[in-house]
């Protein structure tokens, strides 16, 4: 299987999701793409105010998140799913993140949208998964893009700021090294695209912001599915398996995110519904995603080994 790269440059970067875009990569089943990313602000010089951000900006391809693509996969057609494994992500060697000064309900709420922006800067030190900041505060790193997204089929282009069923803007954190993300296929070619790198995010993303980053590798493998068992976002990670729920109300959300884990647990393990129902308010978390991106997020995480074998598969066929 052959070995891809893509870099940040004039023709690979764009801002929105669009049918139209024409790819600037066409891979088969089974390829590796190895990405460098800008972050999400089109930055290319921090953490330190002033930045120095990538240009020239071209307004036709969008003022949104910083992404990379798209990607085609040859065979990839609606009804399938995309496989992406995500082999290894790195960040880059900075990072930021702020709070206040954002007019949005949850920050009314919170009593801060009148207050000065806060900005914390970031050293990132990729061989020890460290981050610091410029008050001497010290985390260890998760890395992972909070933008792994398909081209939707409707004319218009989308902003990259609401999760979608192509998935999207997910900020989720479970997405690390060693998961596998897998998204409904909704145009000829799939037209994937990623950005937005993560140095660091708790579940919430609660400023609006996780420690934005670029990365310096971010390597993924796709792979078609044609016969998936739950048609709505997916993913299997270290953590277990996980569905998505995505919806400005987040009742709706949890709801959507549960019922695809019942449909993955009938799936995965023959269970009837209301069975899958009983086991699941002993064993599934249902976690908030993230709450600042217009489309509420609800991952429901079913751990790995949580139920015995009951001779059925819990992989993809």
């Amino acid at each position: 299987m052959a070995v891809h790269h893509i870099e940040p440059t004039r023709e690979t970067l764009h801002g929105n999701f669009w049918r139209d875009w024409p790819p600037v990569l066409t891979i088969d089943p089974g390829d590796t793409v190895v990405y460098r990313t800008i972050d999400a602000g089109w930055g290319i010089e921090g953490p330190e105010l002033p930045r120095k951000h990538f240009e020239p900006r071209d307004p036709e391809r969008g003022d949104g998140h910083a992404m990379c693509g798209p990607v085609a996969v040859r065979g990839a057609e609606p009804g399938m799913m995309l496989e992406i494994e995500i082999k290894d992500v790195v960040p880059g060697p900075w990072g930021w993140c702020i709070a206040g000064g954002w007019d949005v309900p949850l920050h009314r709420r919170l009593g801060v949208v009148n207050m000065e922006v806060v900005r914390h800067n970031w050293q990132l030190d990729a061989a020890t998964m460290t981050g610091r900041n410029q008050h001497g505060h010290t985390v260890k790193l998760s890395p992972f893009m909070g933008v792994m997204g398909l081209a939707l089929d409707v004319a218009e282009k989308l902003s990259t700021t609401p999760p979608r069923q192509q998935g999207g803007n997910l900020d989720c954190k479970e997405l690390i090294a060693g998961s596998s993300l897998f998204l409904p296929i909704a145009v000829k070619g799939a037209l994937f695209s990623v950005g937005d790198g993560h140095a660091l995010q708790a579940d919430g993303e609660v400023s609006g912001t996780a420690i934005e980053c670029p990365m310096e590798r971010v390597e993924l493998t796709f792979r078609l599915r044609d016969n998936p068992p739950i048609k709505t976002p997916h993913a299997r990670t270290p953590a277990g398996w996980l569905t998505f729920g995505f919806h400005e109300d987040l009742d709706e959300a949890m709801a959507g995110a549960l019922d695809a884990m019942l449909l993955l647990m009938h799936a995965h393990h023959g269970l009837e519904r209301r069975d899958a129902l009983a086991l699941a308010s002993l064993l599934v978390d249902l976690r908030i995603t993230q709450v600042v991106n217009g489309s509420r997020g609800v991952h429901a995480i079913l751990p790995a080994g949580a139920i015995a074998n009951t001779g059925t598969t819990d992989e993809h066929g």
